[in-house]
């Protein structure tokens, strides 16, 4: 009886994305994150990307990373990706402890509010971030998309060579 996979036995791990994009530039965000983690050539990974009101904990659950989402709103995380949280934090909390997870927050102003709000969550949820948040501050930029494709590679990738 073995631990793992057999030898040239395939396990498909999933990426799930749950994004908040209410809005062209948010959707090119999260839409950059699925490119970045489809071209890192993965071919064990299935990347799902759904969006906070439609998530649940069975998506939480069968997920072997996270990439969570969100605009800033009023200083905090979107009500929709709260919304997730509170439909799921009990559900998942005991299934997902250690859960690699990674933030990416559209933000207008500096985000510090936001990130702090997701991280109380997700700290609560025993996950672990595996690299500092994207954090796409300010006046629009179209290098925002490079980063989100880039965390979204770093995700894939790192769950196909068994790194997370």
């Amino acid at each position: 009886m073995t631990d793992g996979p057999v030898l040239g036995e395939s396990r498909t791990r999933t990426l799930l994305i749950v994004a908040h994009a209410p809005s062209p530039n948010t959707r090119r965000l999260r839409d950059a994150v699925v490119a970045g983690a489809g071209e890192a050539g993965a071919d064990g990974i299935d990347v799902r990307a759904v969006a906070p009101l439609e998530a649940g904990p069975d998506d939480v659950l069968a997920a072997s990373a996270v990439i969570l989402g969100t605009t800033e709103n009023l200083g905090y995380m979107s009500g929709a990706l709260k919304d997730f949280f509170d439909r799921t934090y009990y559900p998942v909390l005991e299934g997902t402890q250690g859960l690699p997870y990674a933030l990416y927050i559209r933000a207008g102003h500096d985000g510090t509010g936001t990130r702090r709000g997701v991280e109380t969550i997700v700290t609560g949820l025993r996950w672990k971030p595996v690299c500092e948040p994207v954090l796409c501050r300010g006046a629009w930029q179209d290098g925002f998309e490079d980063k989100c494709r880039e965390l979204g590679m770093l995700m894939a990738a790192g769950l196909d060579a068994g790194v997370f």
